[in-house]
């Protein structure tokens, strides 16, 4: 898990680094609720499915597997395996534009507005799951559960460079890479763009199989999904109503009848709280082998419940927090009760509690961020 500690660390400095650039240098208005969302959108879940990935992966690989890459020359398996994931991923992910299941699990992607690096850390509780049968050939011919997760994890970090919104193009390699330019127009939803450029890393894939596309002049980039109805900003719904939309062919009207609490905080006082509870995730990942299976499960569902907290902060609900109290509290309890001798987990607490004290003392900083 210390690898996975130090990736997911770095993604989240560099989103913070691109929040600064587009504050202080662009001077353009921080999209505070959304990458707030993108960071918080339920990943404590969606690692328990990449984790499910991974053990499928290698329980095919062990049971099922005509082992003929792993007989090759070992420079020429990591290189084969380079371009073999991202081929799978090509289709993986063109199809999941195709096809009406795999899109309503894919869909929480595409709903983001905004053209950013925590956009890349934005995806679906479950898009593990239905990413696996795309890989699992990858497994039969006899590439190492190693290989796999590693060549993959480098491929997503790509990806999630791909979704920056300062660096546009890599000049000549843009013949062979996927630029962030070619991804944002891969996240439009206009006609002339939908369902284009669904490459990972190289370009070649949408070049050869026709679906690589080029900025058109004079058409605006629309961001996001066509809907009547903006998509739902609590992780819960926005990861799970459009499954069940497909699985029960009928729409979930779960509009909120909740209290509205009459002190809104602002976007950026709640969205320190956002930044501080990833932080926790990050931590739950570095600690996850160091915990019993009881304090585990504890953080797991504990993480699960704050991020529809922050939710409830943002759309200023009482319930929103309230439970933001409750979640800082359990914590505290957590920290003290079985981690009483761990100095970071007391200070992430420590400054979720200050979180929670300016969220109920503070409720009219509204200053403009």
């Amino acid at each position: 898990m210390i690898n996975l500690f130090f990736g997911i660390s770095l993604m989240l400095f560099l989103c913070i680094l691109e929040v600064c650039y587009i504050k202080f240098k662009e001077r353009n208005p921080v999209p505070w609720r959304e990458i707030i969302f993108n960071l918080n959108s339920g990943h404590v879940f969606l690692w328990v499915c990449r984790g499910v990935e991974v053990m499928c992966f290698d329980f095919v690989l062990r049971n099922f597997s005509f082992g003929w890459v792993g007989q090759w020359n070992l420079v020429f398996q990591w290189i084969f395996v380079l371009f073999a994931w991202d081929f799978c991923f090509y289709w993986m992910h063109r199809l999941h534009h195709k096809f009406a299941f795999l899109w309503a699990v894919h869909v929480v992607h595409h709903e983001g507005e905004y053209f950013n690096l925590s956009l890349g850390i934005r995806n679906s509780w479950y898009s593990s799951l239905t990413s696996f049968p795309f890989f699992v050939g990858l497994a039969i011919i006899g590439v190492s559960t190693e290989q796999f997760y590693l060549i993959g994890a480098l491929h997503y970090f790509i990806q999630f460079y791909n979704h920056n919104g300062v660096i546009k193009n890599h000049g000549f390699m843009d013949k062979i890479l996927i630029s962030p330019s070619h991804h944002k127009i891969h996240h439009a939803s206009n006609l002339e763009y939908r369902d284009k450029n669904c490459g990972g890393t190289f370009a070649f894939w949408d070049r050869w199989f026709g679906t690589f596309q080029t900025e058109k002049e004079g058409v605006k980039m629309v961001l996001g999904v066509p809907s009547s109805k903006p998509p739902s900003e609590n992780p819960l719904f926005a990861n799970n109503l459009p499954v069940f939309k497909y699985l029960f062919r009928r729409s979930f009207s779960l509009s909120s009848i909740s209290k509205r609490s009459k002190n809104k905080s602002s976007d950026f006082l709640v969205s320190i709280g956002g930044f501080f509870l990833f932080g926790l995730l990050i931590f739950y990942i570095y600690q996850e082998n160091k915990w019993s299976f009881k304090e585990e499960i504890c953080m797991f569902f504990l993480l699960l419940a704050a991020t529809v907290s922050i939710y409830g902060l943002f759309e200023n609900y009482i319930w929103g927090k309230i439970s933001w109290l409750i979640f800082t509290l359990i914590l505290l309890l957590f920290t003290f009760y079985f981690q009483f001798h761990n100095l970071g987990l007391i200070l992430l607490s420590s400054l979720l509690l200050l979180h929670c004290i300016s969220i109920f003392l503070i409720p009219k900083f509204n200053k403009k961020y």
